[in-house]
């Protein structure tokens, strides 16, 4: 395995840092104050958010998640892993670059599984960051880290098909310009276990969706794009809009979550590494009892096992991108498990150090540590729990020996 990167990426990447470090940084404060704390939260978009985007799209840097040279910028999984950790160090540059969450997943889903129609629909817009989508599967009623318990109903009717069901935790629901939903539900519950689920493009302004509530994460409302719960009562979307047919939805599921869980762990390891940088440049300025904080013993410890920890997870990340580009992702789930455990778990310690490291300035807002350590805690939880990835891949190794 050769982890050195192109001429290409090694330019994008430092494009990428350079525009960080001008435009994505020092805007952080300016996006949370024109926020705001008011009830527009939820209806309105910070202006700077929509000037950086279009910034980001007229310097080539836009799409950069997409191996398909066609709609993206045709990098494979290792040569994107560089790009997506410098987003992560930020919680809005993702967005910045269109290469945020749920919405890079839908636009895999599209481009991989969707009608010419559904594409020009939907995928168009979203390639083009004009609008943006949000993905239901998890249910508040059963336990979604098993995707066939899922019990949303849709049922074919005529030219139409039905949608009953209750969903929590679709990402991105509250923002205005969340305009379609990829809902997971049953079409033939006496099907296989694993062709029961379909999925379905369903326009959130349909009859009959309602979001009744904004989910917060430890607080963090995460507004304007929010977790939503959503209830779907007697919904009717026209035949069409099924992505790829009846009773295939686990198998999208499955080939959305892989490069979906790859993308988790490269941001992480880049909140990891800003925390690390946090951590240092705060040690060298701060003096306790007669001496820098930095000449402490445990502070050096701090720092050295944040460094391996980070180093490690970084390998075993671009082992599994190595591995998705030359054998596919099939072969590689056991990588891809492995770092969808070792990644949040090693970002929460790194940053828990810094929050440790800088004291109550760790926990306020005057640092991202906070926001990034609730971040990185949820995704423990999303895209399927620590373990359920540690039982497949003590299920995979045990086949060895078989």
């Amino acid at each position: 395995m050769d982890f050195s990167y192109s001429s290409k990426v090694k330019e994008l990447e430092e494009r990428l840092q350079g525009f960080m470090d001008a435009y994505v940084y020092p805007n952080e404060k300016v996006y949370e104050q024109q926020l705001g704390d008011s009830a527009d939260r939820w209806t309105a978009v910070p202006p700077i958010m929509e000037e950086l985007k279009q910034k980001a799209q007229s310097e080539g840097l836009w799409n950069l998640f997409l191996p398909d040279s066609e709609f993206g910028a045709g990098l494979s999984n290792s040569e994107y892993a560089p790009l997506c950790e410098l987003m992560g160090r930020s919680l809005m540059a993702p967005e910045v670059f269109n290469c945020n969450a749920p919405d890079t997943g839908n636009m895999e889903v599209l481009v991989r599984y969707g009608s010419e129609q559904q594409k020009e629909k939907w995928l168009n817009p979203l390639l083009e960051g004009r609008i943006r989508s949000c993905f239901s599967m998890t249910e508040p009623d059963v336990a979604s880290s098993d995707a066939t318990n899922v019990e949303a109903r849709i049922e074919k009717d005529g030219n139409e098909y039905v949608i009953n069901g209750r969903k929590w935790w679709s990402s991105g629901a509250g923002d205005p310009r969340c305009k379609v939903a990829i809902v997971m539900g049953k079409t033939d519950p006496d099907a296989d276990r694993y062709e029961q689920q379909s999925m379905i493009l369903v326009p959130l302004d349909s009859p009959g969706v309602k979001i009744e509530r904004m989910l917060p994460v430890f607080g963090y409302d995460h507004a304007p794009h929010g977790h939503g719960e959503i209830t779907f009562e007697n919904v009717r979307v026209p035949k069409d809009h099924i992505l790829l047919g009846e009773g295939k939805g686990f198998a999208i599921a499955q080939g959305r979550l892989g490069p979906g869980r790859i993308h988790h762990c490269m941001r992480l390891i880049g909140a990891a590494e800003r925390a690390l940088e946090e951590l240092c440049i705060r040690v060298q300025k701060r003096t306790a009892f007669g001496k820098p904080l930095s000449s402490q013993g445990v502070i050096r410890e701090w720092i050295a096992d944040s460094r391996i920890e980070i180093e490690q997870a970084r390998l075993l990340t671009l082992k599994a991108a190595y591995m998705m580009d030359t054998v596919g992702n099939k072969v590689a789930k056991a990588e891809i498990a492995m770092i969808k455990v070792v990644a949040p778990s090693m970002a929460l310690k790194v940053i828990d150090r810094a929050i440790q490291a800088l004291g109550a300035a760790g926990v306020s807002e005057d640092f991202p540590l906070a926001a990034q350590w609730a971040n990185a805690r949820t995704l423990r939880l999303a895209d399927g729990p620590d373990e359920v990835h540690r039982a497949q891949i003590g299920r995979l190794e045990l086949k060895k020996y078989q």
